[in-house]
């Protein structure tokens, strides 16, 4: 009898999740009985450990989501050079020793599901939001040659811009504009970052991380200017096996 292995998702407030519905589906496809994905639904980053010692016979691998992709990686034993220069971990593979090391899939996730979608005249982007997965898309584009900034309500430093501060004049001279914020999410359908939408026109791209809604208020007000659109399940599923190929590397 094969040993039972565990997977899982570590976040917050994470019912709604994508990975647990994603990866069972992948396991009864691949008639895989004995694996199993679960939520890891923690109020807090300090009851992580806890979560190792409770499986620790049957853990093989982890996702990491909202808000715990830029503080997990005090609790590993190794983070992979990326994902250390990204400064976010959205995997976390388990070794037989028992030594978890950490590594960043959302990078490949974005970059392979927005290629499509670039022109040559896409530059510039605006990427809404600081948190865990802006990094991953800050590096993408870093990695393209694509110049980026990322739009906070309190910019902290040079590479940082407000909302107010989105004048037609940037809007105009940007190409991309990604939310990386989970504004917009399912229930919250009707609920858009706050930018100036008439400012935008058919050379612009933009891209939801959302993927519930399909069609977010973000990307719907950019289609009715002309922009292309394209939202963020592609990228969950990319970066879903690119985790999942991490985890059966020997």
């Amino acid at each position: 009898m094969s040993a039972k292995k565990l997977f899982g998702l570590v976040g917050k407030n994470i019912e709604y999740s994508f990975s647990r519905g994603y990866f069972s589906e992948k396991f009864d496809k691949l008639q895989l009985n004995d694996n199993s994905y679960v939520n890891f639904d923690l109020a807090s980053i300090e009851e992580f450990p806890a979560v190792f010692d409770t499986h620790k016979e049957t853990l093989q691998g982890m996702n990491v989501t909202i808000p715990y992709k830029e503080d997990v990686g005090a609790f590993l034993d190794e983070i992979d050079e990326e994902a250390a220069e990204i400064g976010a971990i959205n995997t976390i593979k388990i070794y037989k020793n028992g030594k978890r090391k950490g590594f960043n899939t959302d990078v490949y996730g974005f970059d392979q599901s927005i290629a499509p979608f670039i022109k040559d005249t896409h530059k510039t982007a605006l990427i809404l939001g600081t948190g865990g997965a802006s990094k991953a898309v800050a590096y993408a584009f870093k990695k393209r040659g694509i110049s980026y900034k990322f739009v906070s309500r309190i910019p902290k430093d040079d590479n940082q811009i407000s909302y107010e501060n989105l004048s037609e004049k940037v809007i105009l001279e940007t190409g991309i504009i990604v939310n990386c914020s989970p504004i917009g999410t399912h229930p919250d359908v009707d609920k858009h970052p706050n930018i100036p939408f008439q400012f935008l026109n058919d050379s612009h791209l933009l891209f939801d991380l959302i993927y519930n809604p399909s069609e977010t208020a973000f990307l719907r007000k950019g289609k009715e200017q002309g922009a292309s659109i394209a939202n963020g399940m592609k990228m969950l599923e990319l970066q879903a096996e690119k985790s999942w190929e991490i985890w059966n590397r020997q």
